[in-house]
């Protein structure tokens, strides 16, 4: 894998943005390859395609790439919120490779990447309209909130300049993809339970581990008076899914 953006024609775009864009864009046409299947490489989307900018050639998966020159952190600016919300209830987002790269260098330091299948209302975070003054007034886009996805569905591509090889993200891939069998409305409660366990930073838990977040699964599940039976619930799918391991009654190891 090539950790240089190709520069050559971009002197022709006049912003710092459309340089980047396409850069980026291009980079990613040349090296980044299908972790849902063996195909080596993606190819770009027919232009003016609505959040997808590859396609693999063999499986079909769909793919959109956000970069930016800043490190990568909770937040990723996304499209319309209404769109996403409703890509999401309707199982349709793309996988999305988020790319980070040096402005000075045009090396990429970073790419992450989050499975289609990671995506749940949770992640959303809903952006002020914009103003009366503004060409789009009342527009309301949305952010996606890279700390809500939990840390097994942010997985690494390329780390600080050092790219992994595409049997490991393939693998990581594999590892979640069970995921994609639940239905959108179990899949999202799935999600958010397996991000309040990878987020106590150990491996092994309990469940009065989970408890002690329970008010946090309230929040994003306002409609259920049942999280403590819901919270069991899940960590049981999640045992089926082969994410985390029962040790003994109410203690937990993740796998």
């Amino acid at each position: 894998m090539d950790l240089h953006l190709p520069t050559a024609g971009l002197e022709r775009y006049k912003s710092a943005s459309q340089r980047a864009r396409v850069g980026t864009e291009s980079w990613g046409a040349s090296n980044f390859f299908c972790p849902a299947c063996e195909s080596p490489r993606l190819r770009s989307a027919a232009p003016g395609t609505a959040a997808v900018d590859y396609v693999c050639t063999s499986c079909d998966s769909p793919f959109q790439l956000k970069s930016q020159s800043k490190p990568i952190g909770t937040r990723i600016v996304d499209a319309a919120y209404s769109e996403m919300k409703r890509a999401i209830l309707e199982d349709r987002t793309p996988n999305l490779f988020v790319l980070h790269y040096d402005p000075d260098t045009w090396a990429v330091r970073t790419v992450l990447l989050v499975p289609h299948f990671a995506f749940t209302l949770s992640t959303l975070e809903k952006r002020p309209p914009l103003a009366p003054t503004a060409r789009r007034a009342g527009w309301v886009g949305c952010n996606i909130l890279l700390d809500k996805i939990p840390l097994f569905a942010r997985i690494s591509v390329v780390s600080e300049g050092s790219p992994h090889t595409p049997r490991e993200v393939r693998h990581s891939f594999n590892r979640l993809r069970p995921l994609a069998k639940l239905q959108v409305e179990k899949r999202g409660w799935t999600l958010d339970v397996l991000q309040v366990v990878q987020s106590l930073g150990k491996m092994e838990f309990t469940l009065a581990d989970v408890y002690a977040q329970a008010d946090d699964l309230a929040k994003l599940h306002p409609k259920n008076a049942h999280i403590p039976d819901k919270i069991r619930q899940q960590l049981q799918v999640l045992r089926d899914l082969g994410l985390l391991e029962f040790l003994t009654p109410g203690s937990y190891r993740l796998r």
